[in-house]
């Protein structure tokens, strides 16, 4: 507290200054004023929750695929992880890439344009590395492809794009077709530099390195089937199953009657009342002809009478259809 006492001395200068002026007693230092910064509502992943929640389920499905694939293809254990996805700027996602690096535009039929493969330039080495036999030891000094890592990178991109296509079909039905490869950024030529895509990054990691590859989508090219990738979508469809599994359940719990006819024969009401003890019936059908099953009056099967085990049976031959059905009744 000692310290914080002004002496006299410095009490008799500050006084002084008061008195000359040169201490500014009514002054008050204005706030900093505010600044609005500028909020870029493209770059937010709301829309990418909300209207693609489908895709998850095929990026979980894609990491596990793609695992499997690699492990395979080299014999080395690899772990494949996605690790995020948000909505960009075509032109700002392809600034972010050097040369070389590679590049894969491919179709997603029935979506109509060209989504993009980007796989990073270090990650591109060592899994030639491993392609080769090596373990995917990091290239010290970065170079361009040669002919035969190009050769590789092509049968690489295949595998990915493959196993990305067969985790399509969870959701959505779609066949990739590759339609060219670059190395340079500047040479690719997508979709204009200001449209929105879609950029889902997954991660490999082997024994001696990690690297990661990027799968570009036009906002567009998925926008007609967005209904079918949306959360809303999804829960209906889980309804749906459940309520159709529970249709079946009861289905096949409930009893029916099943009536297998050997024959039938047309007469009068005065016929019926003119019988006598041990007259004869002739049915339609004889003892070599297949006879009528119904399931509920309903006309269904064909079928032969006979025994088995000491029971009596019905050996199903053939089905009725519906209009053959109607005639018969």
């Amino acid at each position: 507290m000692a310290d914080n006492v002004l002496s006299q001395d410095e009490i008799d200068a500050l006084l002084s200054a008061m008195d000359s002026g040169e201490v500014d007693l009514t002054s008050k230092e204005e706030p900093p004023e505010a600044k609005a910064e500028a909020y870029d509502i493209t770059s937010q992943n709301i829309m990418l929750r909300d209207q693609f929640s489908a895709l998850e389920e095929v990026y979980d499905k894609f990491s596990g695929l793609l695992q499997n694939t690699l492990s395979g293809l080299v014999q080395q254990a690899f772990e494949v992880q996605f690790v995020s996805t948000e909505m960009v700027k075509y032109g700002d996602f392809i600034q972010a890439f050097s040369n070389p690096t590679s590049f894969t535009i491919f179709s997603m039929e029935p979506l109509i344009g060209s989504a993009l493969l980007a796989i990073e330039p270090g990650l591109v080495f060592s899994m030639i590395d491993c392609m080769f036999g090596g373990k995917g030891t990091p290239l010290k000094q970065r170079r361009e492809f040669t002919t035969i890592e190009i050769g590789m990178l092509k049968r690489l991109s295949r595998e990915l794009l493959g196993d990305f296509e067969r985790a399509w079909q969870t959701v959505f039905a779609i066949h990739i077709a590759p339609k060219k490869a670059e190395t340079k950024p500047e040479f690719v030529h997508l979709v204009s530099p200001d449209e929105l895509m879609i950029v889902i990054v997954f991660s490999i990691k082997g024994e001696e390195f990690t690297g990661n590859f990027h799968l570009c989508i036009s906002y567009r090219m998925l926008e007609p089937i967005k209904e079918k990738l949306s959360s809303r979508y999804l829960r209906a469809k889980d309804s749906e199953a459940a309520f159709s599994d529970r249709i079946q359940k009861s289905l096949e719990e409930t009893e029916v009657n099943v009536i297998a006819e050997l024959g039938h024969t047309a007469h009068t009401f005065g016929d019926l009342l003119a019988l006598q003890v041990d007259d004869i019936f002739t049915l339609n059908t004889g003892p070599h002809d297949p006879i009528t099953v119904n399931i509920e009056s309903i006309p269904k099967y064909r079928g032969y009478p006979g025994i088995v085990n000491g029971n009596r049976a019905v050996e199903i031959l053939a089905t009725i259809s519906p209009e053959e059905a109607a005639t018969e009744k």
